[in-house]
C-alpha cells in the first residue's frame, strides 16, 4: 500500500473519530467533567443540609469529582431552586430536593417561576416521618392533651413554626388544625435551623419537624418535647412516640417526607443514569447508612430512572390534592 495513501487513510480515520466523539453523550465523554454542586435550598443546619453533607464524600468518590455544598435558603426553597435552574442542565448542579420546595412552594407562593415538572428525579434516597414537637415548658403530655389545650385557647391560638408557606411543615400544621377542629397561629421561618431555637426558647408552641438531622438529638437532650409522629405505628428507633394516624379522628395525619436528587429536566439521560447509579452505590456504604438511619431516616430501595419518573408524577398529583383539601392559597412574599 503506498505511504501517501496510508497517511491519508490515517488522517481520515482520526477525523472521523473526532467527529463521532463530538456526538457522544456527556457520560460517554467522561461525565462529570467539573466540580459538582449539591445545592441545598435551605440554610445550613437543617435536615436536607444534614443529608447533603453526609452524602457528599461518598458520592464524590463514586463520581470521581469534587462536590461542594451550597446553601441557598429563602421563600420556601424557591430561591435555591431558581438558582439551580439558572445553571446549565448538564448534571453538575444537583438539588437534594423534597416535595416541600418542589411541589408545595409553587402552589403556595405567588410569582414562583418554576413548576415541579421543571425537574427530574435522578434518585430517591431516604424517607422520614414528621414528629410533633412542643416547647419544653408547655404543660401537656400527649397529643390528646395538646388538642384539648388548643381547643381551650381559641382566643389566643397556639402557634406553630414552619419553614415557610407551602412547606410540608405548614401543610401538616394546617391539616392538624383542620382534623382536630382547632385554631392555630402559623409562624413562618426561613429554615428549620431557625425554627428549632425559637421552639427551645418558647417563642413558638409547637412544630411538625422531620425525624432527621438535628431534631431527634435535640429531643433526646430534653431541649424540646415530642408527643407523636405522623405515621400509623411508632418508629422502630423511637417507640416511645405513638403513631398519630392510629389515633381516633387523626387517620389523615400520616405523612412521610422523602428526599431525592433532582436535576433540571433537560439534563441528558446518560448523565441522569450515571447520577442514579452513583447515588445508590453511595448508599451501600455502611457508615453512611448508619448515620442516616440513626436520626430516623429509612433508606429507600434503588429505583431506575424510568421508575422514578412515575413516582415523581404520582407525588405531584398527591400533593396537589392535599393542597386543595386544605384550600392552600398562593401568598405574596
Amino acid at each position: 500500500m503506498p505511504a501517501a495513501f496510508t497517511r491519508r487513510h490515517a488522517i481520515t480515520l482520526a477525523a472521523a473519530a473526532v467527529a463521532a466523539s463530538a456526538g457522544l453523550p456527556a457520560w460517554a465523554q467522561g461525565f462529570p467533567t467539573k466540580t459538582i454542586t449539591l445545592l441545598v435550598p435551605y440554610p445550613a443546619g437543617g435536615a436536607s443540609d444534614f443529608v447533603a453533607r453526609k452524602l457528599q464524600p461518598e458520592l464524590s468518590g463514586k463520581l470521581g469529582q469534587t462536590i461542594v455544598v451550597d446553601n441557598v435558603g429563602g421563600a420556601g426553597g424557591s430561591i435555591g431552586l431558581m438558582k439551580a435552574l439558572g445553571a446549565p442542565a448538564d448534571g453538575h448542579m444537583i438539588v437534594p430536593g423534597t416535595p416541600m420546595e418542589l411541589m408545595l412552594t409553587p402552589l403556595a407562593i405567588q410569582g414562583i417561576r418554576y413548576k415541579p415538572e421543571d425537574f427530574r428525579l435522578a434518585a430517591q434516597l431516604i424517607s422520614t416521618n414528621m414528629v410533633l414537637a412542643i416547647r419544653p415548658n408547655l404543660d401537656v403530655k400527649s397529643v390528646e392533651d395538646l388538642i384539648a389545650l388548643a381547643r381551650k385557647s381559641a382566643d389566643k391560638p397556639l402557634s406553630y413554626g414552619s419553614v415557610g408557606p407551602g412547606s410540608m411543615y405548614h401543610l401538616i400544621g394546617e391539616k392538624f388544625a383542620q382534623v382536630t377542629k382547632t385554631k392555630l397561629l402559623h409562624v413562618p421561618y426561613r429554615g428549620i435551623a431557625n425554627v428549632i431555637p425559637d421552639l427551645i426558647g418558647g417563642q413558638i408552641d409547637m412544630a411538625f419537624l422531620p425525624m432527621a438531622g438535628p431534631v431527634m438529638p435535640t429531643i433526646a437532650d430534653g431541649k424540646i418535647k415530642a408527643l407523636g409522629i405522623t405515621a400509623k405505628a411508632p418508629h422502630p428507633l423511637f417507640k416511645q412516640y405513638p403513631g398519630m394516624a392510629a389515633m381516633p379522628g387523626l387517620s389523615e395525619m400520616e405523612f412521610d417526607l422523602w428526599l431525592g436528587l433532582q436535576v433540571a429536566k433537560g439534563t441528558p439521560d446518560d448523565a441522569v443514569a450515571r447520577l442514579n447509579k452513583a447515588a445508590y452505590d453511595a448508599l451501600q456504604n455502611a457508615e453512611l447508612r448508619k448515620a442516616l438511619e440513626a436520626t430516623g431516616n429509612a433508606i429507600l430501595a434503588p429505583k431506575s430512572v424510568a421508575e422514578l419518573a412515575k413516582v415523581y408524577a404520582s407525588e405531584i398529583e398527591r400533593y396537589n390534592a392535599i393542597a386543595k383539601s386544605i384550600n392552600l392559597q398562593p401568598q405574596a412574599q
